[in-house]
């Protein structure tokens, strides 16, 4: 049954995805410390051959890896929550098309991926958290 408090934590949960999306698609990486994962958060983006560890082993694989690309666009869809009191699991579904920087001919790939988010959360005195972040790769090509 949907009652206030579950409306809102849902809709802060979305907030929270397009959060991390914004953020990683500006290259904002003081905001996925300050905003998007809880301190002792965790990853596991092996999937794409991305580290599996806390937030900092993100940051060191993602920092370098967006540098490679001039745009990119996390489009976070079909939002699943299931919420229980503080905590919270969920299922986020990102299409992620990346444009690389140009190369010598001037021209800059484009990579498309699909993947999910696989997340556990937890609301801290700052609001809602990633606490675990799990990518289930579904598709990924180059056009």
């Amino acid at each position: 049954m949907l009652n206030l408090q579950t409306i809102s934590d849902r809709l802060e949960l979305q907030d929270l995805a397009h959060c991390y999306a914004r953020a990683v698609d500006s290259c904002d990486f003081e905001a996925l410390v300050n905003d998007v994962f809880a301190p002792d958060g965790t990853i596991d983006f092996s999937a794409i051959g991305g580290p599996v560890g806390d937030v900092d082993a993100m940051l060191a694989w993602v920092r370098p890896g967006m540098a490679a690309y001039g745009n990119s666009h996390h489009l976070m869809a079909n939002h699943y929550f299931k919420i229980d009191g503080d905590r919270a699991t969920g299922r986020v579904m990102c299409y992620n098309p990346m444009r690389r920087l140009p190369d010598e001919n001037g021209i800059g790939a484009i990579e498309v991926h699909g993947h999910y988010y696989v997340d556990e959360y937890s609301r801290t005195g700052a609001g809602w958290r990633i606490a675990s972040r799990r990518l289930e790769l579904t598709y990924s090509f180059d056009v």
